[in-house]
């Protein structure tokens, strides 16, 4: 036994063999959430933003006017910009070409010393090489001194070489990536983020053009503003009512700590009759969302200047409470954005600034303008006093009422008597279900898990919070329950009663309202009240809506509870595959039933993946005919030839065969997925063509498919139809009386029939209300954690959300109803 202990702590023995270091960028993979945040859908989004910026450092420096996202149909990302273009000159010491550098070696970049950027967003050096790290496949194209520069990469190891693939007369930087799923739990971007962020981006560098474009939503904008911050914060203010019409802009600098370079300040500021405050930071053009010096320096000054103000101009009386720093910023929207040389933040994700010069920076700035513009404009100056003694005394009324509310509570036992609360007291698992009436409320607690499931019914219409201030909205009945019950406290105060998630008693709390238009109103009342007045809730991940099913549905003895029309279309093509057979007719081979699911899923991908094809015109079965007949690699751009009424399309698999192309044709530019459009001569006659080449950044994802198709045993020789049939789809095979043999003459024909059969005999019932379950069927589809589906509630787009609830819930009329003429035709379900 001793020689054994002995032998293990041999065996356990720390010495330098022990010690491992990580190669190139294997530590970005073994650690990306050190570098990226997370693998889920916020590092998934940050990796667009990390090459973004890159492209917002080149307009910092003067020498970008526009940047383009496109999101493509195989989740791939491609950033692109009119910049200098990444170096591609040999690097000296380290003997490879510079944009490899830069984009496989930590901390290499051009921001460290101050030759290449004075004022720059990235400045670890990190950013572009984590996002080769943690993708799939990364290319760069560099258009640079007169040529096109092309470098490929997988997981963050070269796999193509730098080589100049063609001659161009433009300059910048393209990177396109597709995120690795053996790094990313979430793999789908999302429109509105990306969106959130660009507009951002515009408004914090006027006259830079962003584009964007979605593939997969069918979505894209352009953004850009002149007037910058000022616009900004117009658009933030554009639903509510102005207590003065025009943004107050300041502007100025002050030389930086140990630089011989200036820290630039820009705030833009606009009070609305609201009483809820917008304020967003940003340190070279980056949100700061935990604020920072920046932030408590315009906070200080602001205070400070409007009481000192008030105090000198007899604006305040003695009984008037004194005005707070929460009471200046009620219905105040300002954007405040620092350029500074030298930024500190907290984490490489830079949520929060931490240069402490910035703090008195900002507060003599805005201190010396804010004090000007008053004394000036007297006028405004009382507007904004007046609207900050209404705050203070309103903040008086509210801590009276919520005294009450607590005093109450304790009086009658802490929890109000229609809560049906559960046994188990750890907030981590407990649920609290909020219901529409007193119906739906009794069939929750009959059919609810009594251990973690509260219930609590809510009557009637809730208090629109958006029109009320605190002390008029703790005297309604209904959220008075709803704050107790909950246990958090209301406000962003500080002291007793103020909002705390942390004391939570429930860390998942559920809307559950019927899918009919009360429900719908009841649902967005509850969301205004929680959005703000206890947005923490929101912030931490504590707010889901239950997703009752839309319909059931029924064939012969199966029944099935569907979501959502993309549920619906799969389990029609899974139905459809049930008791078929599919035969390949040149030698009778029969797949099997597993196989015939593969085949389907496979090719429904793939016929999604087709859009990136035929958007350009092109037949998609014609491209996929195009593949390599060994290696099934497909061709990776396209080119569109139209000479007059006559078009042609060329496949083109490579670099190479697209440069050979523009020298074929006699162009002498990249097109890029521009068009050149020149007069030409044929057989005498002149025609006007139009040329022009698109990437399909699809392909690679597509040749995976076509490699496991082939594998299965699908023939994918020839996609376009054929004069004889290919393939025979047998329906209830072996019944003589029943038995259907459909035939195909194209491997598309196989899921589209599949789907035909999945329509038939089926029977479809649509749920309206949650009343019309019993308790039973309630607890199955909406409450049971194995089969329910909630929708959790986040804040992608804080000012879009702030802006949707003002619009609804607010006084404007004239936008709500714009808002609703513009979109009545976009309502998939309405109960009338």
């Amino acid at each position: 036994m001793a020689d054994s202990n002995s032998s293990q702590a041999k065996n356990d023995t720390y010495d330098a063999s022990k010690i491992q270091k990580l190669e190139g960028l294997e530590g970005v993979r073994k650690r990306p959430d050190m570098y990226i945040g997370d693998t889920n859908e916020r590092g998934l989004h940050h990796c667009v933003f990390e090459i973004v910026d890159n492209s917002i450092d080149e307009a910092l420096a003067g020498y970008c006017s526009r940047i383009s996202v496109s999101i493509h149909l195989d989740g791939s990302c491609s950033i692109e910009d009119d910049g200098r273009g990444i170096p591609v000159d040999m690097h000296e010491k380290h003997k490879i070409p510079a944009l490899e550098l830069v984009l496989t070696n930590l901390h290499a970049g051009g921001k460290f010393g101050k030759g290449a950027y004075q004022v720059s967003g990235g400045l670890h050096g990190v950013g572009a090489k984590c996002v080769n790290a943690v993708s799939e496949w990364f290319k760069a194209e560099v258009r640079r001194d007169g040529k096109v520069h092309s470098m490929a990469f997988e997981r963050g190891k070269t796999t193509q070489q730098l080589q100049v693939v063609g001659d161009t007369k433009r300059t910048g930087t393209k990177i396109t990536f597709k995120p690795d799923a053996e790094i990313f739990s979430v793999l789908d971007f999302k429109y509105d983020i990306l969106a959130k962020r660009i507009r951002e981006l515009a408004f914090l560098n006027p006259g830079i053009e962003i584009a964007l474009r979605d593939e997969i939503a069918k979505k894209e904008e352009s953004f850009k503003f002149e007037n910058g911050i000022a616009e900004y914060v117009s658009f933030l203010n554009r639903s509510k009512t102005l207590i003065h019409p025009d943004p107050i802009v300041f502007h100025g600098s002050a030389p930086a700590v140990n630089s011989e370079a200036e820290v630039v300040v820009d705030v833009a500021l606009q009070y609305n009759d609201g009483f809820n405050d917008q304020i967003y930071a940003y340190a070279n053009s980056i949100h700061n969302i935990e604020g920072g010096t920046h932030l408590s320096g315009f906070r200080t000054a602001l205070t400070r200047v409007i009481n000192n103000y008030a105090k000198a101009n007899n604006l305040v009386k003695d009984k008037d409470p004194s005005i707070t720093g929460d009471d200046v910023r009620e219905g105040l929207t300002a954007v405040v954005s620092v350029k500074v040389p030298e930024p500190r933040f907290e984490g490489q994700t830079k949520t929060k600034l931490s240069n402490s010069e910035v703090d008195g920076i900002v507060q003599k700035i805005v201190g010396e303008e804010l004090k000007y513009l008053f004394e000036t404009t007297p006028a405004i100056a009382k507007k904004v006093i007046d609207k900050g003694l209404n705050a203070a005394r309103a903040r008086e009324a509210a801590r009276k009422a919520r005294d009450t509310v607590r005093k109450s509570a304790l009086v009658s036992g802490g929890l109000p008597g229609k809560l049906a609360d559960c046994s188990e007291k750890d907030p981590a698992v407990c649920e609290l279900y909020i219901v529409e009436g007193d119906s739906a409320g009794g069939s929750a607690k009959q059919g609810r898990d009594r251990r973690y499931q509260a219930i609590l019914p809510i009557r009637g219409k809730l208090l629109n919070v958006e029109k009320a201030r605190l002390d008029k909205i703790l005297n309604n009945n209904e959220i008075r329950t709803l704050i107790t019950a909950t246990g958090t406290g209301i406000g962003d105060h500080e002291g007793d009663g103020a909002f705390d998630a942390a004391k939570s008693r429930y860390h998942k709390v559920i809307i559950m309202t019927d899918a009919d238009v009360d429900g719908s109103h009841i649902r967005t009342l509850l969301l205004t009240f929680i959005f703000r007045h206890m947005k923490g809730l929101i912030e931490n991940g504590y707010v889901y809506i239950a997703q009752p099913p839309l319909y059931k549905i029924k064939r012969r003895t199966k029944e099935r509870y569907i979501d959502n029309d993309q549920e619906m279309s799969r389990i029609l093509l899974e139905l459809g595959s049930e008791g078929v057979t599919l035969v390949r007719m040149r030698d009778e081979h029969q797949f099997e039933s597993s196989q015939i699911d593969k085949i389907v899923e496979k090719l429904a991908r793939l016929e999604t993946l087709g859009g990136g094809v035929s958007r350009y015109g092109c037949d998609f079965n014609t491209y996929l005919d195009q593949h390599d007949g060994e290696t099934r690699e497909l061709p990776r751009y396209l080119a569109r030839v139209r000479t007059g009424n006559v078009e042609e399309f060329r496949y083109l698999k490579s670099e190479d065969e697209r440069s050979k192309f523009y020298v074929e044709m006699d162009l002498t530019e990249d097109l890029y997925e521009n068009m050149v459009t020149r007069d030409v001569e044929v057989n005498g006659a002149k025609l006007v063509q139009r040329v022009s080449v698109h990437e399909i950044f699809e392909a690679t994802e597509m040749t995976k498919l076509l490699r496991e198709l082939a594998k299965i045993g699908l023939d994918v020789n020839q996609f376009s139809p054929s004069e004889e049939p290919r393939y025979h789809l047998i329906e209830n095979q072996g019944d003589e009386n029943k038995e259907n043999v459909i035939e195909l003459r194209s491997i598309f024909e196989i899921i589209e029939n599949i789907r035909v059969l999945g329509r038939k005999g089926l029977s479809i019932q649509r749920y309206k209300g949650l009343g019309e379950m019993n308790p039973k069927q309630l607890y199955e589809t909406t409450m049971d954690p194995e089969r329910r589906k909630l929708l959790k509630v986040d804040i992608e787009d804080a000012a879009a959300a702030d802006q949707m609830f003002s619009m609804l819930m607010g006084e404007d009329v004239a936008s709500r109803r714009m808002f609703i003429e513009d979109n009545a035709l976009n309502v998939s379900y309405l109960d009338v």
